[in-house]
Protein backbone atom coordinates (compact mmCIF):
# COMPACT_ATOMS: atom_id res chain seq x y z
CA UNK A 1 0.00 0.00 0.00
CA UNK A 2 1.19 3.26 -1.16
CA UNK A 3 0.68 6.21 0.20
CA UNK A 4 -0.99 8.90 -2.60
CA UNK A 5 -2.18 12.33 -3.49
CA UNK A 6 -3.58 12.89 -6.68
CA UNK A 7 -4.85 16.14 -7.43
CA UNK A 8 -6.77 18.17 -10.63
CA UNK A 9 -7.08 21.45 -11.81
CA UNK A 10 -10.03 21.13 -14.49
CA UNK A 11 -10.44 19.11 -17.53
CA UNK A 12 -11.88 20.08 -20.95
CA UNK A 13 -9.97 21.42 -24.54
CA UNK A 14 -6.65 21.85 -22.86
CA UNK A 15 -4.33 21.65 -25.65
CA UNK A 16 -0.76 22.80 -26.53
CA UNK A 17 -1.75 25.20 -29.07
CA UNK A 18 -4.42 27.07 -26.35
CA UNK A 19 -1.45 26.85 -23.79
CA UNK A 20 1.29 29.88 -23.97
CA UNK A 21 4.84 28.37 -22.48
CA UNK A 22 4.27 31.26 -19.11
CA UNK A 23 0.89 29.42 -18.94
CA UNK A 24 2.38 26.21 -18.57
CA UNK A 25 4.95 27.06 -15.78
CA UNK A 26 1.97 28.91 -14.03
CA UNK A 27 -0.05 26.04 -14.22
CA UNK A 28 2.34 23.72 -13.32
CA UNK A 29 3.63 25.39 -10.13
CA UNK A 30 -0.01 25.67 -9.06
CA UNK A 31 -0.42 22.17 -9.20
CA UNK A 32 3.02 21.50 -7.69
CA UNK A 33 2.47 23.56 -4.76
CA UNK A 34 -0.86 21.94 -4.24
CA UNK A 35 1.37 18.42 -4.38
CA UNK A 36 3.88 19.32 -2.30
CA UNK A 37 1.55 20.65 0.84
CA UNK A 38 -1.02 17.73 0.54
CA UNK A 39 1.77 15.52 0.69
CA UNK A 40 3.54 16.69 3.20
CA UNK A 41 0.45 16.06 5.43
CA UNK A 42 0.43 12.54 4.43
CA UNK A 43 4.21 12.15 4.81
CA UNK A 44 4.20 13.45 8.05
CA UNK A 45 1.80 10.86 9.05
CA UNK A 46 -1.17 12.41 8.42
CA UNK A 47 -4.58 11.99 7.13
CA UNK A 48 -6.16 11.21 3.64
CA UNK A 49 -8.63 13.87 4.47
CA UNK A 50 -6.44 16.59 5.53
CA UNK A 51 -4.04 15.85 3.00
CA UNK A 52 -7.26 16.78 0.70
CA UNK A 53 -8.10 20.06 2.44
CA UNK A 54 -4.38 21.23 2.32
CA UNK A 55 -4.15 20.17 -1.32
CA UNK A 56 -7.56 22.14 -2.58
CA UNK A 57 -6.81 24.95 0.07
CA UNK A 58 -3.72 25.83 -2.17
CA UNK A 59 -5.22 25.36 -5.35
CA UNK A 60 -8.30 27.96 -4.24
CA UNK A 61 -5.67 30.55 -3.57
CA UNK A 62 -4.44 30.67 -6.49
CA UNK A 63 -6.27 32.60 -9.00
CA UNK A 64 -5.56 30.81 -12.32
CA UNK A 65 -8.33 28.22 -10.98
CA UNK A 66 -11.69 28.16 -10.99
CA UNK A 67 -12.56 27.84 -7.18
CA UNK A 68 -11.82 30.23 -4.28
CA UNK A 69 -10.00 33.39 -5.12
CA UNK A 70 -10.37 32.31 -8.62
CA UNK A 71 -14.02 31.76 -9.30
CA UNK A 72 -15.70 32.91 -12.23
CA UNK A 73 -18.69 35.53 -12.06
CA UNK A 74 -22.48 34.89 -11.94
CA UNK A 75 -25.25 36.35 -13.82
CA UNK A 76 -25.53 38.90 -10.90
CA UNK A 77 -21.66 39.64 -11.21
CA UNK A 78 -21.44 37.75 -8.08
CA UNK A 79 -18.96 34.88 -7.29
CA UNK A 80 -20.75 31.70 -5.72
CA UNK A 81 -18.59 28.75 -4.36
CA UNK A 82 -19.30 25.16 -4.10
CA UNK A 83 -17.34 22.67 -2.14
CA UNK A 84 -17.30 19.24 -1.02
CA UNK A 85 -15.31 16.61 0.97
CA UNK A 86 -15.83 12.85 1.90
CA UNK A 87 -14.50 10.41 4.54
CA UNK A 88 -13.86 7.10 2.85
CA UNK A 89 -13.13 5.35 7.03
CA UNK A 90 -16.25 6.42 7.77
CA UNK A 91 -18.85 7.67 4.94
CA UNK A 92 -18.66 11.18 6.76
CA UNK A 93 -19.15 13.67 4.32
CA UNK A 94 -19.84 17.83 4.33
CA UNK A 95 -20.42 20.10 1.22
CA UNK A 96 -21.79 23.72 0.64
CA UNK A 97 -23.03 25.17 -2.13
CA UNK A 98 -23.84 28.99 -3.11
CA UNK A 99 -21.59 30.40 -1.05
CA UNK A 100 -20.41 33.80 -1.02
CA UNK A 101 -17.30 35.49 0.78
CA UNK A 102 -16.06 32.77 2.20
CA UNK A 103 -12.41 32.68 1.46
CA UNK A 104 -11.67 28.57 1.41
CA UNK A 105 -15.08 26.53 0.68
CA UNK A 106 -13.24 23.03 1.16
CA UNK A 107 -12.67 24.01 4.89
CA UNK A 108 -16.31 25.09 5.20
CA UNK A 109 -17.35 21.68 3.71
CA UNK A 110 -15.00 19.83 6.25
CA UNK A 111 -16.50 21.93 9.04
CA UNK A 112 -20.03 20.75 8.38
CA UNK A 113 -18.60 17.64 8.07
CA UNK A 114 -17.71 17.78 11.35
CA UNK A 115 -19.84 20.00 13.66
CA UNK A 116 -22.78 21.10 11.47
CA UNK A 117 -25.06 18.10 12.42
CA UNK A 118 -25.94 17.59 8.24
CA UNK A 119 -24.01 16.68 5.32
CA UNK A 120 -24.59 19.63 2.70
CA UNK A 121 -25.80 23.18 3.67
CA UNK A 122 -26.30 26.31 0.97
CA UNK A 123 -26.38 29.93 0.81
CA UNK A 124 -27.18 32.34 3.77
CA UNK A 125 -27.87 29.37 6.31
CA UNK A 126 -24.27 28.13 5.04
CA UNK A 127 -22.73 31.42 5.86
CA UNK A 128 -24.70 31.89 8.80
CA UNK A 129 -22.50 28.59 10.05
CA UNK A 130 -19.68 29.92 9.00
CA UNK A 131 -19.47 33.01 10.64
CA UNK A 132 -20.49 30.79 13.63
CA UNK A 133 -17.34 28.62 13.05
CA UNK A 134 -14.92 31.49 12.97
CA UNK A 135 -13.96 30.32 9.25
CA UNK A 136 -11.90 33.09 7.54
CA UNK A 137 -13.95 35.52 5.30
CA UNK A 138 -12.65 37.36 2.40
CA UNK A 139 -13.99 40.78 0.84
CA UNK A 140 -15.30 40.93 -2.78
CA UNK A 141 -12.11 42.99 -3.52
CA UNK A 142 -10.26 39.10 -2.78
CA UNK A 143 -12.28 37.62 -5.05
CA UNK A 144 -12.19 40.09 -8.10
CA UNK A 145 -10.27 38.99 -11.22
CA UNK A 146 -9.93 41.40 -14.32
CA UNK A 147 -9.88 38.47 -16.99
CA UNK A 148 -12.61 36.89 -15.91
CA UNK A 149 -14.50 39.99 -15.31
CA UNK A 150 -14.25 41.22 -18.69
CA UNK A 151 -15.53 38.06 -19.89
CA UNK A 152 -18.25 37.95 -17.89
CA UNK A 153 -19.08 41.64 -19.08
CA UNK A 154 -18.76 40.68 -22.47
CA UNK A 155 -21.54 37.84 -22.14
CA UNK A 156 -24.31 39.20 -19.10
CA UNK A 157 -26.70 41.03 -21.49
CA UNK A 158 -27.11 37.31 -23.17
CA UNK A 159 -28.51 34.13 -22.23
CA UNK A 160 -25.35 32.30 -22.60
CA UNK A 161 -23.12 30.82 -20.14
CA UNK A 162 -19.69 30.15 -20.49
CA UNK A 163 -18.12 26.91 -19.19
CA UNK A 164 -14.83 28.14 -18.42
CA UNK A 165 -12.42 31.56 -18.95
CA UNK A 166 -12.35 31.77 -22.51
CA UNK A 167 -14.14 34.08 -24.53
CA UNK A 168 -15.25 31.64 -27.28
CA UNK A 169 -16.64 29.17 -24.66
CA UNK A 170 -19.96 29.91 -25.36
CA UNK A 171 -22.74 27.64 -24.38
CA UNK A 172 -26.44 27.98 -25.13
CA UNK A 173 -27.89 28.23 -28.64
CA UNK A 174 -24.65 28.42 -30.08
CA UNK A 175 -21.96 25.04 -30.02
CA UNK A 176 -19.36 25.08 -27.48
CA UNK A 177 -16.48 23.80 -29.03
CA UNK A 178 -13.49 25.15 -27.18
CA UNK A 179 -14.23 24.96 -23.62
CA UNK A 180 -12.20 24.23 -20.31
CA UNK A 181 -14.61 22.70 -16.65
CA UNK A 182 -12.52 24.97 -14.33
CA UNK A 183 -13.11 22.62 -11.02
CA UNK A 184 -10.09 21.85 -8.89
CA UNK A 185 -9.98 18.46 -6.37
CA UNK A 186 -8.09 15.77 -4.94
CA UNK A 187 -8.14 12.59 -3.60
CA UNK A 188 -5.41 10.27 -1.41
CA UNK A 189 -4.77 7.59 0.39
CA UNK A 190 -3.16 7.70 3.82
CA UNK A 191 -0.44 5.45 6.08
CA UNK A 192 -3.61 3.81 7.58
CA UNK A 193 -5.13 2.72 3.86
CA UNK A 194 -8.03 5.61 4.34
CA UNK A 195 -8.80 7.32 1.86
CA UNK A 196 -10.68 10.52 1.20
CA UNK A 197 -11.92 13.30 -1.98
CA UNK A 198 -12.56 16.41 -2.48
CA UNK A 199 -13.78 18.63 -4.95
CA UNK A 200 -14.23 22.99 -5.23
CA UNK A 201 -15.61 25.39 -7.83
CA UNK A 202 -16.58 28.57 -8.83
CA UNK A 203 -19.12 27.59 -11.20
CA UNK A 204 -19.76 28.64 -14.64
CA UNK A 205 -19.67 32.24 -16.12
CA UNK A 206 -22.77 33.90 -16.17
CA UNK A 207 -24.94 31.27 -14.27
CA UNK A 208 -28.45 32.25 -13.46
CA UNK A 209 -30.95 30.52 -10.81
CA UNK A 210 -28.33 29.61 -8.34
CA UNK A 211 -27.44 26.54 -10.25
CA UNK A 212 -25.81 24.43 -8.49
CA UNK A 213 -23.15 21.43 -10.55
CA UNK A 214 -22.10 18.20 -9.70
CA UNK A 215 -18.77 19.15 -7.45
CA UNK A 216 -20.77 19.54 -4.28
CA UNK A 217 -23.18 16.96 -4.95
CA UNK A 218 -21.86 13.76 -3.21
CA UNK A 219 -21.73 10.45 -5.67
CA UNK A 220 -21.93 12.76 -8.54
CA UNK A 221 -19.03 15.21 -8.54
CA UNK A 222 -17.15 14.00 -4.96
CA UNK A 223 -17.38 10.04 -3.40
CA UNK A 224 -15.15 8.09 -0.73
CA UNK A 225 -15.43 4.93 0.40
CA UNK A 226 -12.44 2.71 1.65
CA UNK A 227 -14.07 -0.73 0.43
CA UNK A 228 -13.62 0.93 -3.19
CA UNK A 229 -12.19 4.49 -3.86
CA UNK A 230 -12.53 7.95 -3.10
CA UNK A 231 -13.23 10.38 -6.73
CA UNK A 232 -13.43 13.95 -7.87
CA UNK A 233 -14.63 14.77 -10.77
CA UNK A 234 -14.51 18.29 -12.95
CA UNK A 235 -16.82 18.33 -16.38
CA UNK A 236 -20.22 19.78 -17.42
CA UNK A 237 -21.54 19.02 -14.00
CA UNK A 238 -25.34 18.60 -16.07
CA UNK A 239 -24.15 15.09 -17.25
CA UNK A 240 -22.12 14.15 -14.15
CA UNK A 241 -25.13 15.09 -11.88
CA UNK A 242 -27.19 12.74 -14.21
CA UNK A 243 -25.00 9.90 -14.34
CA UNK A 244 -24.09 10.16 -10.64
CA UNK A 245 -20.34 9.20 -11.69
CA UNK A 246 -18.53 9.10 -8.80
CA UNK A 247 -20.72 6.94 -6.63
CA UNK A 248 -20.94 4.95 -10.26
CA UNK A 249 -17.58 3.90 -10.10
CA UNK A 250 -17.38 2.81 -6.81
CA UNK A 251 -20.68 0.25 -7.71
CA UNK A 252 -18.92 -0.74 -10.87
CA UNK A 253 -15.73 -2.08 -8.35
CA UNK A 254 -17.95 -2.84 -5.53
CA UNK A 255 -20.45 -4.93 -7.19
CA UNK A 256 -19.01 -6.31 -10.04
CA UNK A 257 -15.45 -6.70 -9.22
CA UNK A 258 -13.80 -4.30 -11.50
CA UNK A 259 -10.47 -2.83 -11.08
CA UNK A 260 -10.47 0.83 -10.12
CA UNK A 261 -9.25 1.65 -13.72
CA UNK A 262 -11.87 -0.44 -15.46
CA UNK A 263 -14.10 1.15 -13.53
CA UNK A 264 -13.30 4.59 -14.29
CA UNK A 265 -12.86 3.81 -17.92
CA UNK A 266 -16.56 2.48 -18.08
CA UNK A 267 -18.17 5.38 -16.86
CA UNK A 268 -15.96 8.14 -18.63
CA UNK A 269 -14.99 6.79 -21.30
CA UNK A 270 -18.15 4.38 -22.16
CA UNK A 271 -21.38 5.79 -20.47
CA UNK A 272 -20.97 9.37 -20.18
CA UNK A 273 -19.73 9.84 -23.77
CA UNK A 274 -22.93 7.96 -25.07
CA UNK A 275 -24.67 10.56 -23.03
CA UNK A 276 -22.76 13.55 -24.81
CA UNK A 277 -20.90 14.37 -21.73
CA UNK A 278 -17.20 15.96 -21.34
CA UNK A 279 -14.97 16.16 -19.03
CA UNK A 280 -12.70 13.40 -16.22
CA UNK A 281 -11.84 12.17 -12.55
CA UNK A 282 -9.12 11.32 -10.46
CA UNK A 283 -9.01 8.18 -8.72
CA UNK A 284 -7.57 6.58 -5.51
CA UNK A 285 -8.53 2.82 -3.86
CA UNK A 286 -6.98 2.00 -0.43
CA UNK A 287 -4.03 0.19 -1.69
CA UNK A 288 -2.99 3.48 -3.04
CA UNK A 289 -3.75 2.58 -6.76
CA UNK A 290 -4.67 5.64 -9.00
CA UNK A 291 -5.85 6.64 -11.77
CA UNK A 292 -6.67 9.82 -14.23
CA UNK A 293 -9.45 9.05 -16.55
CA UNK A 294 -11.03 12.07 -18.98
CA UNK A 295 -12.68 12.01 -22.34
CA UNK A 296 -11.74 15.40 -23.07
CA UNK A 297 -8.64 16.80 -24.39
CA UNK A 298 -6.97 17.82 -21.71
CA UNK A 299 -6.83 17.83 -17.94
CA UNK A 300 -4.81 19.93 -15.63
CA UNK A 301 -3.80 16.86 -12.89
CA UNK A 302 -0.78 16.04 -10.80
CA UNK A 303 0.21 12.98 -8.71
CA UNK A 304 2.71 11.53 -6.09
CA UNK A 305 2.79 8.21 -4.12
CA UNK A 306 5.69 7.20 -1.42
CA UNK A 307 6.91 4.79 -4.51
CA UNK A 308 8.75 7.74 -5.68
CA UNK A 309 6.53 8.80 -8.17
CA UNK A 310 5.44 11.82 -9.43
CA UNK A 311 3.73 13.68 -12.81
CA UNK A 312 2.78 16.65 -13.63
CA UNK A 313 0.53 16.96 -16.96
CA UNK A 314 -2.22 18.95 -19.05
CA UNK A 315 -2.37 16.90 -22.33
CA UNK A 316 -4.30 14.14 -23.56
CA UNK A 317 -2.17 10.97 -22.69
Amino acid sequence: MAITLVIHGGAGNITPAMMTKQQEEQYNDGLKAALDNGYAVLKGGGKAVDAVIASIVTLENNPIFNAGRGSVFTKKGLNEMDAAIMDGSNLAAGAVAGVRNVKNPIVLAKEIMLHSGHVFLSGSGAAEFALKQGIEMAPDEYFFNKSRYDQWVEIRDSDFYQLDHKEDNLKGPLPNTDHKFGTVGAVACDEQGNIAGGTSTGGMTNKRFGRIGDSPIIGAGTYANNATCAISCTGHGEYFLRAVVAHDVSCLMEYKGLTLQQACDTVIKDKLVKMGGEGGLIAVDAKGNYDFCFNSAGMYRGMRNSEGKELIAYYGA
